[in-house]
């Protein structure tokens, strides 16, 4: 089978031949159809000499074609959450990693789902404990992660929801469901949040940009609001922090990356995802999309265009 590794990526032919993979108890062999791309593969490829060579790719859409579990049948239309393995024709993985996907979720809307709605799941419900009618500014409202926290935000607790995005990609943040969106290149965010909240501040941040935000994310936040760090686009490194400030509003600030957590963790996570959504990507309350889809052999230039920001949403490859 074809596959694109953390080291031929880097090589002026960057696909390879690799053997299907085998199947053990408890798994599923996938014919891959395709698969997102995501900053943790960028980061895979540009440090390949300081890791083992590995196929990349996290997350994925396809069938099932061979099944050693009861929980999953043959012929069954899934997306997937993978350590490793997605840019392949074929993938073995845990049972315990599949979402279902409805008949009306084409195999490109599959593969939008995975790193995206989770990271987002995780970030809102299970770290942000977000909770009906409260109120979510959510950074990079326009990429994969925003686009289905707003969503997720909207469809689950009906949360009031503003986003940050470039002035280009405001209108996309409304129309997919956020109640205020926030130009940050010409708009102090932390004064039209105390402006939207009647001075008050949001529950819960989700933010993508770190250091360069730190400050104004603390100033936007109510009392007893939570800061959850999904990034780091803006810097690791906070030169001052008004520690009398947390205290006084009783912040929690919490960093997370879903890649590094434990497989029971991304197991429990995806099991209780598919319960509370699943009913929602059939009857179209969650609409996953993508921006650009790029043939295999074209993985360089969707890198790029990820690289750069042209995305607005999930890049993909396809796999056939």
């Amino acid at each position: 089978m074809k596959v694109i590794t953390s080291k031929s990526i880097n090589k002026g032919k960057v696909i390879e031949n690799a053997d299907i993979p085998t199947i053990v108890d408890g798994q599923v062999l996938i014919k891959v159809h395709n698969a997102g791309i995501n900053h943790i593969d960028l980061t895979q490829a540009q440090n390949f000499k300081k890791i083992d060579e590995k196929i990349l790719g996290v997350e994925i859409s396809g069938e099932i074609v061979a099944s050693k579990s009861d929980k999953v049948e043959v012929g069954q239309r899934i997306a997937a959450l993978l350590d490793q393995g997605g840019y392949a024709e074929y993938v073995a993985t845990s049972a315990d990693r599949i979402i279902p996907i409805p008949d009306n979720i084409n195999y490109r809307q599959g593969a939008s789902i995975p790193e995206s709605y989770l990271t987002a799941y995780q970030a809102l419900f299970n770290i942000g404990n977000l909770q009906p009618n409260q109120s979510v500014l959510i950074h990079a409202g326009a990429s994969g992660v925003g686009t289905a926290a707003v969503q997720l935000a909207r469809a689950i607790v009906n949360a009031k929801i503003i986003t940050t995005s470039s002035s280009q990609k405001t209108k996309l943040c409304i129309n997919n469901g956020s109640d205020n969106a926030l130009d940050y290149e010409n708009q102090d965010f932390a004064e039209e949040v105390a402006n939207l909240t009647n001075t008050q501040g949001v529950n819960l941040i989700l933010d993508f940009i770190g250091a360069s935000y730190f400050k104004q994310n603390i100033d936007s936040l109510a009392i007893d609001g939570k800061l959850v760090l999904i990034g780091n686009l803006g810097g690791n490194e906070v030169k001052k922090v008004d520690l009398l400030q947390l205290m006084m509003k009783r912040l929690s600030i919490t960093g997370t990356l879903l890649s590094s957590r434990s497989d029971a963790y991304k197991g429990a996570l995806i099991a209780k995802f598919n319960q509370d959504t699943h009913e929602l990507f059939e009857n179209q309350t969650l609409a996953p999309s993508f921006s650009k889809v790029f043939a295999m052999e074209d993985v360089k230039l969707a890198y790029d265009y990820v690289r750069f920001g042209q995305n607005v949403g999930k890049v993909l490859l396809e796999m056939e």
